[in-house]
């Protein structure tokens, strides 16, 4: 059984990118959806949302989510803004990890302050209605990606990812060692070394010149 609060203590520590270099296969989230707060880490499991221009889903969503959940919101094409400042600082309040929105959000300026991670494709400063309560914990299409309520998300400056807990538990060891690597390689370039003398660079090219399956190493 995954030792889920670990595994996100572990997945914070780790850039996006190595988790996908580690896992090429895992669920890349439409890059249009982007942080509109900059320079946060996100992981959690994910608490579905449909709301349809009308954010009182998110009002219903951030009171039922337990400490620690990601609210993934599907607007279906709204337009409106379905979530703000004041639902990101009750989410903090609460304790959730984040809110990501695939569709709009307003409040920009206030967002960075209340330091809660948010993603949403734009901001608009038209609110949605409070009248559909909407859907929580079914499965949505989010961003392209098929999300299921308790599939974790995982994001930071890069963008998101999402699957189960297991794929990402199996994918960390390869992402750190991928960091590891890749320290070394910047502190080989601080003392002057060039990037392509410490890859396999030109093994690489000669074995893809004659047709032979390779793989770019490094070598720092």
């Amino acid at each position: 059984m995954t030792d889920l609060p670990a595994l996100l203590d572990r997945l914070r520590t780790l850039q996006v990118s190595s988790v996908c270099d580690a896992d090429k296969s895992l669920a890349v989230v439409d890059p249009a959806i982007r942080p509109l707060v900059p320079g946060v880490r996100l992981a959690g499991p994910a608490v579905t949302v449909v709301a349809h221009d009308d954010h009182l889903p998110l009002l219903v969503a951030i009171r039922a989510a337990a400490p620690g959940s990601v609210l993934v919101v599907a607007t279906n094409g709204g337009t409106r803004a379905v979530s703000g400042e004041l639902f990101a600082t009750e989410a903090r309040r609460r304790g959730l990890a984040g809110i990501v929105v695939d569709g709009y959000c307003r409040d920009r300026a206030g967002l960075p302050a209340v330091g809660l991670p948010v993603y949403a494709r734009g901001t608009t400063p038209m609110a949605g209605t409070t009248l559909d309560a909407g859907r929580i914990d079914e499965p949505v299409t989010f961003g392209g990606v098929r999300v299921e309520a308790g599939d974790l998300v995982v994001g930071d400056d890069d963008g998101l990812v999402v699957g189960p807990a297991q794929r990402f538990a199996a994918a960390i060891p390869g992402a750190e060692e991928v960091e590891r690597a890749e320290a070394a390689l910047l502190a080989g370039m601080a003392e002057g070394r060039d990037l392509p003398g410490m890859t396999t660079l030109d093994a690489h090219l000669a074995a893809l010149a004659d047709g032979k399956p390779s793989a770019l190493g490094f070598t720092p």
